[in-house]
């Protein structure tokens, strides 16, 4: 319906010549307000030189008129417009949801985009954080939004298994390899502690006994543990049913010489030049606040450089859309990115990044200590074990993005109504049974039911929150941030659970009982859907 009002208020403005002009069609908080309300009516005022509350009478008795499944119009001061709707409209979206399954309210798609997220990306150092676990979610979410929509997603994965960080990694597990064997062999300043890390040591004492003992720089120990620690990450992400499409790692950057590219592109257009032996690009001619070193004088690129190769790369991968993923504490050099790309006269407003604040384990009140290179952080393995991969999914969408968020282990791990992951599945699991027993009462169909019927307003509440489902995955896909339908999904278990507990659903009346049947499946349905298009499950049994 708000589709319908908002098309014709632009027709009606283009007519007019105000074309591009500023309105707002939204549901208001309030019912007595109407099911949706405008402010057209000021926004034309200074414009027509006339009283708002008059041009929206004006407003409500002409261009407002014959309206499907219109009860009626209100215009309240100081002039807007406030629109009810018969229960009859309500009533076939029963059919409308039955009718499209999955594809309930999904706008016609006008054209397939192909969109790259690009999400987790941490270098095969060790086993995925709750930090990680975050962004590994948030970016899933997001590509089974798009996807929803019909567009065409890559779920990819860059990363390093090279440089200092990967040393180190040897070096640790080549220490632990040497104490297998009785040697005294101390971990390097900064090295990895984990248990881990003795582990992947044992694997390769288990492969290959003592043959590698007094080779600290023996490149297997790099090599295999980089193997180790990746087939752990991407075991992690199955657990939460996430999948990458693509692995895309630095050194092929490299290899193929796109580095030296991008350092000749940016040469010839005269945005980069040396001083003090290193390569500086002209950052400040893109609004930074300082130039920025690419290649040091030591002859090693800054992290900077490769970055702008791989996203040059996206962008020659002939993506529509690219969705970088960054956490709170890794997004200074996006900036950077972007104007080196400007550089290259690249289109760089492909590209949107979705930065997310951090996570903080608490438990009982208290928060739960961590650190990052001791063997004392919460592995993203260690979370799920705690309270399963379906409430890590949820408890992680809980908060917008742009929000710190603190997991709460003690509600994750409860198995009732004050567990939102448990009250929703409880909820779908409720109808389900519904559905089932309604056999057992001799209702051997129900299809037919009379949606006529439905005209409680416990039940015209829930359909009516039913009805935003497609405003509200616009919106998600708009902001790239789940939490809209995480808030839907709450508000419509609240309101159907409302329903329930002041209605029977299967009584003496068949033909009643057969309508508020088919309503429970309608209802089914739609917390089937937005419960997929998060990646949780909804059991028929609890």
């Amino acid at each position: 319906m708000i589709k319908a009002i908002q098309e014709r208020i632009r027709n009606y403005l283009d007519e007019q010549g105000y074309e591009g002009l500023d309105f707002i069609v939204e549901r208001p908080k309030k019912r007595a307000f109407g099911h949706i309300s405008t402010n057209l009516a000021m926004k034309l005022a200074p414009l027509l030189r006339k009283n708002p509350y008059q041009i929206a009478g004006e407003l409500a008795e002409t261009l407002f008129q014959n309206i499907q499944y219109l009860e009626k119009i209100e215009v309240i001061r100081p002039g807007f417009i406030n629109f009810f709707f018969k229960a009859a409209y309500f009533q076939s979206l029963v059919e409308e949801l039955l009718a499209a399954g999955a594809d309930f309210q999904k706008p016609q798609l006008l054209k397939k985009e192909k969109i790259q997220v690009e999400f987790v990306s941490a270098n095969p150092t060790g086993p995925l954080t709750i930090g990680h676990g975050r962004q590994a979610v948030l970016g899933d979410t997001v590509g089974r939004i798009f996807e929803w929509f019909g567009h065409e997603i890559t779920r990819e994965y860059y990363f390093n298994d090279a440089g200092r960080q990967m040393r180190l990694l040897g070096l640790s597990v080549y220490a632990r390899y040497m104490n297998l064997f009785g040697y005294e062999a101390e971990l390097p300043d900064d090295g990895y502690q984990g248990d881990y890390i003795i582990d992947i040591a044992k694997s390769i004492a288990d492969k290959w006994s003592d043959k590698y003992l007094n080779q600290p720089e023996n490149s297997l120990f790099t090599d295999f543990a980089a193997e180790s620690v990746f087939k752990m990450i991407q075991t992690s992400l199955e657990r939460l049913n996430i999948r990458h499409d693509v692995y895309y790692n630095e050194k092929d950057l490299y290899a193929e010489g796109k580095i030296s590219e991008v350092l000749k592109i940016l040469e010839e257009k005269n945005f980069t030049y040396q001083y003090d032996g290193a390569i500086w690009f002209k950052a400040r001619f893109f609004g930074a606040e300082k130039d920025r070193v690419l290649v040091k004088s030591s002859g090693e690129p800054t992290y900077r450089l490769p970055d702008i190769a791989y996203h040059r790369q996206k962008l020659l991968r002939g993506f529509d859309r690219i969705i970088d993923l960054f956490g709170a504490d890794h997004h200074a050099t996006f900036p950077d990115v972007i104007a080196a790309l400007q550089a290259m006269d690249l289109d760089s407003s492909k590209i949107q990044a979705l930065i997310h604040q951090f996570v903080t384990l608490t438990k009982d009140g208290e928060k739960v200590k961590m650190s990052t290179r001791k063997a004392t952080f919460v592995t993203l393995d260690e979370l799920i074990d705690l309270v399963g991969a379906d409430v890590v999914r949820y408890f992680y969408l809980m908060r917008g993005a742009d929000s710190h968020l603190n997991f709460d282990i003690s509600l994750a791990q409860k198995e009732s109504d004050e567990n939102p992951v448990f009250y929703l599945q409880y909820a779908h699991a409720r109808m389900h049974n519904i559905l089932v027993h309604s056999r057992e009462k001799g209702i051997e169909s129900f299809l037919e039911g009379d949606c006529s019927l439905l005209i409680e307003d416990e039940i015209l509440e829930v359909l009516d929150i039913i009805s935003e489902f497609g405003e509200i995955m616009e919106t998600a896909a708009r902001t790239l941030d789940p939490i809209h339908l995480i808030n839907y999904l709450q508000k419509l278990a609240t309101a159907f659970h409302r329903f329930y507990a002041r209605h029977r659903v299967v009584s003496e009346d068949l033909e009643l009982s057969k309508a508020r049947l088919k309503f429970i499946l309608a209802v089914k349905t739609i917390i089937t859907n937005a419960m997929g298009i998060l990646g949780i499950h909804t059991p028929d049994v609890m």
